[in-house]
């Protein structure tokens, strides 16, 4: 997987932490820069922890389904990529809690990076540094998370559902490229 790849790929698993941090920001009446940084540390170290511990997971597994690993990549990244699509397009909007405790920010943090957990069990049957791709998806969705919580503070949650849309679109994307690969229909 190349840098540029996994940019994309690190952009598109953080719009759902997005998402929520722009909730997150319309929901504070006075935005301090702190907030907005605990936002996002809490959202990139759980983006970063989730994928590692998929990776593992696949690691473990990775022999017995080498055969279809290209089948089981392209189809998580479809069913990630199609359910932040259909919840863009439902338009369900849901309120906030304003609160930045321990408990509240554990169960965001753990719902919006369940799709990076499959993501990484993708990563153990493609060729990934996993500790730089973990690295690089945490500090891209710790910074996209306090940008985030700001922009809702400014602007609200005008642009949640495009956000979403998108990241599901790139993880769609991303998965039936490594389907076309492994099957010898794109050279690169």
């Amino acid at each position: 997987m190349s840098n540029l790849e996994l940019f994309i790929l690190a952009v598109g698993l953080a719009m759902d932490a997005f998402a929520v941090a722009v909730c997150k920001g319309l929901s504070i009446r006075t935005l301090k820069l702190r907030q907005a940084l605990l936002v996002g540390l809490w959202f990139g170290l759980f983006q970063a922890l989730m994928p590692a511990l998929g990776w593992l997971l696949g690691s473990a597994f990775s022999e017995l389904v080498q055969s279809v690993d290209h089948w089981i990549a392209f189809l998580l990244l479809a069913i990630i990529g199609g359910n932040m699509i259909r919840e863009a397009l439902h338009g369900d909007e849901e309120d906030v809690d304003p609160s930045l405790s321990f408990g509240v920010m554990f169960l965001l943090a753990v719902a919006t990076s369940i799709d990076a957990l499959a993501v990484g069990i993708t990563f153990a049957f493609l060729s990934v540094n996993i500790l730089a791709a973990v690295a690089f998806i945490g500090v891209i969705t710790f910074a996209i998370s306090a940008v985030g919580v700001k922009l809702g503070n400014l602007f609200g949650a005008r642009y949640k559902s495009k956000a979403e849309f998108f990241g599901g679109a790139v993880l769609i994307l991303i998965g039936l490229k490594i389907l076309l690969e492994h099957l010898g229909v794109l050279p690169f």
